[in-house]
């Protein structure tokens, strides 16, 4: 009895939280193709095809590859621009990279702990007062409800 109790009720439990935690290595491992496509490769998802585009519940972002934590939802605003949109990141969260690629000046911005490609931050569009916009892949990415 005692280790069916453990099966369904604390190994779920478990996991659940052992899933969030900020991993210090291995990071990529466990990435599907198309994670590895952005996350690593520098990719970019098709507009208004990410899971959090219009999702605007009270919660966490963190980076898909490593649970690092990256974005409070009250920083998440509708930009329309086919991607999540933040105004603020979590201190400490991202490092910033000049981008020349496909013929722009853009500032990359990547997961602070594994280097994992998120998205790209635009300034001076004054979409929100911080003039801030974090383009973001939904695909670099998870979710924590606050629930």
């Amino acid at each position: 009895m005692n280790k069916l109790l453990f099966l369904f009720l604390i190994l779920p439990v478990y996991l659940v939280a052992q899933d969030n935690t900020v991993k210090d290595r291995d990071f990529f491992d466990a990435l599907t193709k198309a994670e590895r496509e952005i996350i690593v490769n520098k990719g970019t998802e098709r507009a208004f095809s990410g899971d959090y585009v219009a999702l605007y519940e009270a919660g966490l972002y963190v980076c898909k590859a490593c649970n690092n934590p990256l974005f409070k939802s009250q920083s998440k605003f509708k930009s329309n621009c086919g991607w999540p949109s933040f105004d603020d990141e979590i201190n400490n969260s991202l490092i910033r990279n000049q981008d020349n690629s496909s013929a722009m000046q853009r500032v990359e911005i990547c997961c602070a702990n594994c280097k994992g490609h998120i998205g790209h931050l635009f300034q001076g569009e004054e979409l929100t007062e911080k003039n801030l916009r974090h383009c973001v892949n939904s695909i670099s990415i998870r979710f924590i409800s606050k629930k």
